[in-house]
């Protein structure tokens, strides 16, 4: 399968500090599985050819102010742990894109993400739809969470799903292969980052797999 990078975009979630770098609040869960899937150099040699390619690349962060006003006094799940760990604030280093993926010129930063799917409360959806977007790629935090989420939302409104097994991580190993092996493709055409890149440059087929991609 061969797709258009004219109506293809990469959305990079929660791509920041706190998830993605040593010292942020939320490294020390995800570091084991960012390590043995390699998906922050996977991930930036993808957005690098995505966007040489053609294709729109989308930066959607999750930021709260500080105290967390924005959501319930009482959170529970997994907003209980980003509350607890004083995650994601606004202004904060750890609220800030990594250096490796900061945006370059025609980059999209989605703006008002304060839950797990990037659809619910930001602008995304208008977005894509206004640039004619058909494809949309996932990849970034966490594997069974917010990536699942915004994976299962834009399948339900009708886009062309390809989750980015290699350049998503969860708190564990587990929840991070079973999200892919059994959720997945479900909702989404599971490929490697390999793959989609070559999807767009119309070099190979695009191979589907939920299974057998290295992690």
């Amino acid at each position: 399968m061969n797709l258009d990078p004219a109506e293809s975009a990469v959305v990079l979630i929660e791509f920041q500090n706190d998830f993605v770098t040593e010292g942020g609040a939320l490294h020390g869960a995800v570091a084991e599985v960012m390590e043995s899937t390699g998906m922050l150099a996977n991930t930036v040699q993808a957005v690098e050819q995505a966007r040489q390619a053609g294709a729109t690349i989308i930066h959607a962060p999750i930021t709260f102010a500080e105290g967390y006003g924005e959501i319930s006094a009482t959170p529970y799940g997994i907003l209980a742990g980003v509350v607890s760990s004083k995650a994601f604030v606004k202004d904060s280093w750890g609220a800030e894109l990594v250096s490796e993926l900061q945006p370059a010129e025609g980059d999209i930063v989605v703006e008002g993400k304060r839950g797990l799917d990037c659809f619910a409360s930001t602008n995304l959806d208008f977005i894509l739809r206004s640039k004619g977007i058909k494809n949309v790629a996932l990849g970034g935090f966490l594997t069974n969470c917010c990536v699942e989420s915004t994976m299962r939302s834009a399948y339900e409104k009708g886009f062309n799903v390809l989750t980015l097994v290699d350049c998503v991580a969860a708190t564990s190993q587990q929840e991070h292969d079973n999200a892919i092996a059994s959720d997945y493709p479900m909702f989404s055409h599971p490929v490697t980052a390999g793959d989609f890149v070559s999807s767009l440059t119309g070099e190979a087929e695009m191979v589907d797999t939920s299974r057998g991609y290295g992690g």
